[in-house]
This record gives C-alpha cells, sequence and structure tokens, in this order.
C-alpha cells in the first residue's frame, strides 16, 4: 500500500513516499506563502527521484502548521460570537477572558452569556431559554458574526443545550460553522470554550486550505484520499478538517515523534526533534506522544482539547552562537531558514551551531575548512551549552530517575552528542531529516471519550467497558478498520470535590485507516 507523507513546515515541506514499512523515497522544499506551492514542488521532486505512478497511491497524508501560525499572526480569522449557556452561573468570567486584547479585536470582540448549562450529573442548572438565545443570535448577526462557537457548563456530560442551539443557527442561518464545545474541548469550561472559539475563527480558513490542498494533490495526478493528521498523532479527513482545523495545532511535533517511533523501533523514548531554531522535546508512550496533563497556551488563550506534551527550547542547527567576556550563548536567535548561506560552513558570516557541530566533529556539512580556524576552547564550550541544556530538558521530560533511549530526529539533530547525561543510548535512525513527514504518512485513526460517570463500586468493569466501547466505535467511525482497533490508553481520576462516586474517564482507541480494497 502506497502512502504519501508530506509535512509543511515554516521552512521546509517533507514529502516521503512509504510502502508498507519501506521508505521508498524522501525530498526536501522550501515551503511557500501559499503552502500549495512547496506541496507542488516536493511532489515533483519525489516522483523524480522514485519514479512513483500518482494513479498507485493509496492514500495521501499531510501535517501542516497553517492553521497555528494563522492564530499566533492574528490573521485571516472569522469574526466569531461565543455563547455561553450558564447563567445565573458563571457571570463572573465572561467568554474571551484573560484572552489577548488583539486576538479578541481580530475575531471581532462578540461575548454572549445564556441562561442554561447543566450540573455534573447532567441535571439543568436552568431551562434552555429560547426567546434569549434567538434574541442573542441576532444581536451577534448585526455586530457582524459569520462563525458561532456554542459553550455549555459541563456540556461533554450533557450537550442538549448546545445541540438545540445549533439546530436553530442551521434554521436560521443556513450553512453558518458553528463549533460545538463538547466535540472539541475536554471538561473544565473556560478552557473548552476557548478551544471551541478558536476553532470557529478558523472555520472560514480551514475550507479554503482544505479546498487547496485536495486540488494540489488532484492535480498531481493522485486520486487517493487526502487526510491531515491530528494533535494526538491520528488521522482526520479533508471534511473533519473543515470542521475542526484546531485538532491540526500540534501536528507538526506530534508527526516528528510518530516518525521517531517508527523509524527507531522504539514505541517508549524521549524524541528530541531539532529544525532550524528549536528543539522539541516530547515522550513516546506506546508509540504515541504522550498528552499534555494540564491545560496548554495556544498564541496567548488558554485552551484543553488534545495536545502533545512537549518541551521547546531556543536551540536549532541555524542559532546564533556568541562568545565573550560573559561566556557561551546559543541561541534563541537564529538564522532559520538562511542557514544554507550564511552559515560559515556553507560561505556565510554567521558562527552557527551547525558551524560548531561541524568543527566540533559532530557533522560533516558543507565547507569543514572554512570552521577549522575557530578557536577549540570556543568549540568545546558551545557543544557543553548545547549538550547541557538538551540534557536538562530531557530529564524534565522524563517520568521516573532511570535513563530512557533517546532519538534524534529533526535536520538539526547532527546536534545531539553520541553520549547525552541521562540518556540510557542515543538513536539516529535512517531518515531522521524527514521523520515528520513519516509520522504523517503512517499515522492511525483515533477515537477518544473523556467524560465524568457516576461510578459505584460494583459497577466499574461495566463503566470502563462501557467507555471503551464508545471509544472503539468512535475510532470506527472516523475511518478505522473495525477489527484493527485496539486501546491504548485508559486514566481514571476521581473527582472528590463532587458528590455521587463522580469519576472522570479518559479512553483513547487508535487503528488502521480503512481504504475499501485497499486497508493499511
Amino acid at each position: 500500500m502506497l502512502r504519501l507523507g508530506i509535512d509543511v513546515g515554516g521552512t521546509n515541506t517533507d514529502a516521503v513516499l512509504i510502502d508498507g514499512d519501506r521508505v521508498l523515497g524522501a525530498v526536501k522544499a522550501s515551503t511557500t506563502a501559499d503552502v500549495t506551492g512547496g506541496i507542488v514542488t516536493a511532489l515533483r521532486d519525489l516522483r523524480e527521484a522514485t519514479g512513483f505512478d500518482p494513479a498507485a497511491v493509496h492514500a495521501v497524508m499531510i501535517g501542516t502548521t497553517h492553521f497555528i501560525n494563522a492564530l499566533v499572526e492574528g490573521e485571516r480569522l472569522a469574526p466569531t460570537a461565543a455563547i455561553r449557556f450558564g447563567l445565573p452561573a458563571t457571570r463572573a468570567l465572561p467568554p474571551l477572558v484573560a484572552w489577548p486584547e488583539r486576538l479578541v479585536a481580530a475575531i471581532g470582540g462578540h461575548s454572549y452569556l445564556c441562561h442554561g448549562g447543566h450540573e455534573y450529573d447532567g441535571s439543568p442548572i436552568a431551562d434552555f431559554d429560547e426567546g434569549e438565545f434567538r434574541e442573542v443570535l441576532d444581536r451577534a448577526v448585526a455586530a457582524g458574526a459569520t462563525s458561532f462557537a456554542l459553550s455549555s457548563v459541563f456540556s461533554p456530560v450533557n450537550a442538549e443545550f448546545e445541540t438545540r442551539a445549533a439546530q436553530i443557527i442551521a434554521e436560521q442561518l443556513p450553512g453558518a460553522p458553528v463549533s460545538l464545545s463538547h466535540e472539541i474541548g475536554r471538561m473544565g469550561l473556560l478552557g473548552r470554550e476557548n478551544a471551541t472559539v478558536v476553532n470557529a475563527a478558523l472555520r472560514g480558513l480551514a475550507d479554503q486550505v482544505a479546498t487547496g490542498l485536495t486540488r494540489t494533490v488532484a492535480d498531481a495526478g493522485i486520486s487517493a484520499p487526502v487526510f491531515l493528521s491530528q494533535n494526538d498523532g491520528t488521522l482526520m479527513d479533508v471534511d473533519y478538517a473543515r470542521r475542526y482545523p484546531v485538532a491540526t495545532f500540534a501536528s507538526g511535533p506530534t508527526n516528528s515523534m510518530r516518525g521517531a517511533a517508527f523509524l527507531s523501533k522504539l514505541p517508549s523514548c524521549a524524541v528530541v526533534d531539532i529544525g532550524g531554531t528549536t528543539s522539541d522535546v516530547g515522550i513516546l508512550q506506546n508509540g504515541f506522544p504522550r498528552e499534555a496533563s494540564t491545560d496548554v497556551q495556544v498564541a496567548g488563550v488558554q485552551t484543553n482539547f488534545r495536545m502533545p506534551d512537549v518541551l521547546s527550547i531556543g536551540i536549532g542547527g541555524g542559532s546564533h552562537v556568541v562568545h565573550g567576556a560573559s561566556g557561551i550563548a546559543v541561541g534563541p536567535a537564529s538564522v532559520g531558514y538562511r542557514l544554507g548561506r550564511e552559515a560559515l560552513v556553507f560561505g556565510g558570516t554567521r558562527l552557527t551551531a551547525t558551524d560548531i557541530a561541524v568543527a566540533g566533529g559532530r557533522a560533516e556539512v558543507g565547507d569543514p575548512s572554512l570552521v577549522a580556524h575557530l578557536d577549540k576552547a570556543v568549540v568545546d564550550a558551545a557543544l557543553r551549552e548545547i549538550d547541557d541544556r538538551l540534557a536538562e530538558v530531557v530529564d524534565r521530560m522524563r517520568a521516573s530517575a532511570e535513563p530512557v533511549p533517546v532519538v534524534a530526529v529533526g535536520g538539526g539533530s547532527i546536534l545531539v552528542p553520541d553520549n547525552l547525561e541521562g540518556a540510557s543510548r542515543v538513536v539516529r535512525p535512517d531518515h531522521f531529516a524527514v521523520a515528520n513527514a513519516i509520522g504523517a504518512a503512517i499515522a492511525q485513526v483515533g477515537g477518544e471519550v473523556d467524560r465524568v460517570y457516576s461510578v459505584v463500586p460494583q459497577a466499574r468493569d461495566t463503566v470502563l467497558d462501557e467507555a471503551r466501547q464508545e471509544a472503539v466505535e468512535r475510532a470506527v467511525a472516523a475511518g478505522a478498520r473495525p477489527g484493527s482497533v485496539e486501546i491504548v490508553d485508559i486514566e481514571e481520576v476521581p473527582l472528590a470535590y463532587l458528590p455521587g462516586n463522580a469519576t472522570r474517564i479518559r479512553v483513547k482507541a487508535v487503528g488502521e485507516l480503512s481504504l475499501g480494497g485497499h486497508d493499511a
């Protein structure tokens, strides 16, 4: 089964062709402002390198930073109405509270409160007031809102109010994009609501990007279905991506980590992914990135949807190296995509971390004679600084005092020493520079349940079985082949502050992609 994996990064667009467990070819192309230009170039180069027949490709998997970049930049966001059902409670912290002012302005600042919401056990806080909601909807439309984010207190337990409100919007404003918090975030009202508002603001852009990606792949003569990679390392089809663009935010580091697991055959390890500007460090558990256990800030907005637990530091292949009276400093400033012309080994004038790696004998890149003049004491000091900071991040991320294997991937992973403190060993697999695209290509389909249950001691097994079955059904509904789905993670958290033996249960299931007669 031929799969194309494409990862669109800020600097490079990587593409790989995989047949089963074999990597048939890999290329890098420069990312373009319109995203699709880099993909076109990468596909052309990959076809020249491998001679693959576009008609023989069964699936195309794409990872992109397009949507999170739009949020960070505060551009191309739709005017969005954030409508919450929670009165008479929740008035003290209205929607969009604590958002950066520039982002509030970018989406229009439309924030509304309605009566409703539920307690943790599903009983209503207040009845749904249809007249009140219709009045709020009219005000939002008059203010210019074109996309709608609906949230309700404890909607993951009872989504009745969000669903009823969505039906009214569909009747009154046919075709208007609506995002529902119980479909996007987890427990925790503000984080779930914020994720929903962000998703709603990106719906228009998601439609444009999904259309552009599909057209680009078709123009290359490929008729296979197109999928986008999600934050948790699983896939979603293009239509799902149009509805949930927020699910792609962390696909870059997630793809790299999944690719590292595939290439190294190590399902549990630390992954150090080094690009031109930063190093991203995460932990793999059973082949999937460990997920963040707390709310994650995205562009200054607190959110609680699925995100990998990744720690980033400002060290990359293009990091500036400065030495003076106060010692050696590596990063966070970087030449980024200009590395190929500004680093000393490429005939430039800027001393970078790549130059240090070449001078120290860790890598053979460019012209080593151009860094032969560097003071050995400076080189050694810079290498120690890099090693110490990487070791510190790995140490902060590992769950126990035991050394862990470290898999180094990304174009800048030449900076990682063969012996890193805290690592049982350092692994540099083949094709390490395009691990991100490989991670996209081998991604599976997932389903997740995250809900508060009332669990009496005698019924615990029954409740867990129910949650497992629902997670499996969600994976199959998302496109997984039924017989291939397995449970990869179960989490139980008793909620002592709630009555009735309340327990939060989260179950994640994954399976191989089903493509009719060409199942993975």
